[in-house]
Formats: C-alpha cells, structure tokens, sequence
C-alpha cells in the first residue's frame, strides 16, 4: 500500500508514526517533511497547498491513500481534486471544509441547526463592528473569519481593545482571512477539543483531549496554535459524550449534508463546557494540533482502517476505536517570539529518551544532517503513563532537556487536571 501525508507539521508527523505502526509493510510518502518525518518516508518537493500538482503526482505515482492534515490545501480543494482523479482521500470537500475556512459559514450553519454556541454577529466593515461591540460590551471575542493558523481568536478584555482588534483585523493583521470579522459573546467555563472520524452522518468519537492555546504559563498572554495538549480529560463521562454527539455533532453533519456538503474526514469540535452545558467555540474540518500528538499514542486500534473506510467510501460501521488505560501530556517547544517574529537556522539537540515519551517535529529541517529550527512552534513532547501525574512530569523534564537557542515552553501543561487529582 502507498500512503500520501499532505502536510509536514507536528499533526502530520503524529500521523506519520501512527500509521507506520498500523500498516508497517506500507511505504508512506509525505510533502517536504520535516525533520523527524524525513527519516521515515518518501519525501515529496510539492507544497500540499499546489492541489494541481499534487493530486497529479499521487495519480502518476500509483497512491492508494491521501491523508491530509492541514486546512489550508482541504480549503484550497485538494480533496476534491484527489477524489475526481480516483484516489482515495481522507478529508473533507472544499465546501464541506468551510465549517472551518469561513467562521461566518460555521456560525450561520450551527445557527440554522440549532446547535448551542455562543451569540454572534458577521460584520465586513469597521465601523459597524465597533458598534456592535459597544452594544455587547466586554469581555468579547473577536475572530478573522478566515484561515488565521490558529491565531485569528482574540479574547479581548476592554470594548476599547475589541475595536482596535476588530480595525486590525480589517486592515489586513490576517490577510484575507480578516475581510470579514465574528464579533462573539464570551463564554465562561473550561475548553475541550473532540476529534470525531466522520462520514455523511455517520461518526465515531476519539478520545477527548484539552488544548492550551495561549502562550504563557497560567494561560496568559496571546493565543497560539496550541502550546501543549492532554488527554483523557478526568470531567469527560459518556452522558457528556453523548449530549455533544446528539446536541452538536449529529445536527451539524446533518445539516451539512442537506445543503449538499457532506462531511468524509476528520471533524474537530471546539467546545466550552459551561454551566448550561456544551457549546461550540469552533469547528475544524482536520486533527488539531498539539491534540493530535496527545490522542494518538494512546490509540490502540488502528487508525489506518477507518480512515480507508472513510476515503474509499465504505463508512464506519464495525470501526469502534479502542485506547490504553493510560494518560498522555504534550508539551510543546517553541522558538523565542512565538506567536510573533522568530528566529529560524538554530541547531537543535534531542537526548536519549525514556521509554513511552515520543518527541514530535513541527518546525524543523535537516540542513547538511544537522536539526535545525525551521517553524515558530519547533517540537512536541508527549509521555504516555498509567499515572497521569508521571506523565506531566515526564513530558516536562524531556522538554527541559532539549535545547535550541530561544526555546521557551510552558511547565504547567495539563495543571487544570493536576488541580482536579489533588
């Protein structure tokens, strides 16, 4: 079997080794890898956003399976591409990608389905999306409607920095993605991501895991892609998983398959557990990352399977998924200035590591054999243990023990939990 990653990021490496453990005799191929992909595949010099070039390379090259990692090339087409050229892809139409490239889409879709979020308006012009947030008040959230790589959220505290936010966006902070503005109520309560394998209407739920997205320890500072993940999360029950499923996931998918988009791939719900229940931050339309680095060592099923159910079009029936009875922390390396100007080129230094801690690549290259830094979030740590305490500090202690110049992480990965174990 010849499997295709699209993508070359700490998500897609967590695949990578995935994969290569469900199907060890396949051979995997993977666009411009980085660092730790390199040494593991096939690499392929197109950028998984050039859908031309791409869909043709895997038709000419005999690819019996795609998986795409990113949103941007699942927004740009790629799958549906793949798809008109009979090749197996798991992701998302363009249209159906749009739950996440359009946050307007997204708000307007959960809206007509009656799926609990938080109260919004779209706006495209300054001056009234100032006057909408002064009719709101703070705290507010104000978001780029478009692709942002994770950092088009900004939960402002003052009605003054929602507008100076707002006239950011529309000056072009985001590029394109800013063209139109989400103005949201903020909602109090605690974060959680749920990845779910879907079909049409059809999904099976992983395991649910809690993202930290913003850069400073005690969650401080300004959002991120996500700075370290764990999973499971002690508050989760199946009432909890059940009342997401038939409350949010079912209308949603339901409704995307009645404006004719359904869903074939990998749908990431973004909630906030409030006091009146679950409601939806965001949705994604592939894995999230760092989550995906934590869910998928704990991943004792194969994922291969489902995923060529899925892209072959034959569904989920029969694919229930299985983990460990364990607990996994990721930690997340960045370079100095993340989420803003970094520093590229500096040499990277991995020690031996301990059994049932995996080190992920994100921004990284080899330069003439040698790590280097290439991206702004460098390295994902995750430790795996029964005890989930073991595994924080495991997780922690590898971290501190790698070196680049300028690497920064946060310690206190998973502390929520940590305070809910006390």
């Amino acid at each position: 079997m010849r499997i295709l990653i699209a993508g070359n990021g700490g998500r897609e490496h967590a695949l990578l080794w995935k994969l290569r453990r469900d199907a060890p005799g396949a051979s995997f191929f993977a666009t411009l890898p980085n660092g730790g992909m390199a040494p593991h595949c096939t690499g392929v010099a197109i950028s998984p956003t050039d859908v031309v070039a791409l869909a043709g390379w895997a038709a000419a090259n005999r690819i019996d399976l795609v998986v795409v990692g990113p949103e941007t090339p699942l927004a740009a087409g790629l799958a549906d591409r793949l798809r008109g050229a009979g090749i197996p892809v798991f992701g998302p139409s363009a249209a159906a990608a749009r739950i996440e490239s359009s946050k307007a889409f997204a708000k307007d879709l959960m809206a007509g389905a009656g799926v609990p979020t938080a109260a919004y308006e779209v706006h495209a012009d300054a001056s009234a999306a100032a006057a909408c947030i002064e009719a709101m008040g703070a705290p507010i959230v104000v978001k780029a409607s478009g692709l942002a790589a994770g950092k088009g959220a900004v939960v402002c505290s003052t009605v003054d920095e929602a507008v100076a936010t707002a006239r950011e966006m529309f000056s072009g902070a985001f590029g394109e993605a800013g063209q139109q503005v989400v103005i949201e109520e903020y909602m109090e309560g605690e974060e959680l991501s749920v990845f779910y394998l879907a079909h049409g209407e059809d999904f099976v739920p992983l395991l649910a895991s809690q993202d930290h997205k913003r850069i400073g320890e005690g969650d401080t500072g300004p959002n991120t892609g996500g700075m370290g993940a764990y999973a499971p999360v002690g508050f989760v029950t199946d009432a909890l998983m059940q009342e997401v499923g038939e409350r949010i996931v079912t209308p949603v998918l339901r409704a995307l398959a009645e404006g004719g988009s359904p869903f074939s791939g990998l749908l990431y719900a973004g909630l906030m557990i409030t006091g009146d229940g679950p409601r939806v931050v965001e949705f994604n339309c592939r894995f999230g990352d760092p989550e995906t680095q934590a869910v998928l060592p704990l991943l004792s099923s194969s994922l291969m399977e489902p995923m060529f159910a899925v892209a072959e079009g034959s569904g989920l029936s029969g694919h229930v998924p299985a983990f460990v009875e364990a607990a996994a922390v990721t930690t997340v390396l960045a370079a100095d200035g993340y989420p803003g100007a970094y520093r590229k080129g500096a040499p990277v230094s991995i020690p031996s590591l301990p059994d049932a801690v995996h080190v992920f690549h994100a921004g990284t290259s080899l330069e003439a054999g040698r790590l280097v830094t290439s991206g702004g979030r460098v390295l994902a740590v995750t430790a795996v243990d029964r005890d989930f305490g073991r595994a924080r500090a495991a997780s922690r202690d590898v971290a501190a023990a790698i070196t680049f110049e300028g690497c920064r992480f946060r310690g206190d990965i998973g502390w929520r939990e940590a305070r809910r174990r006390t």
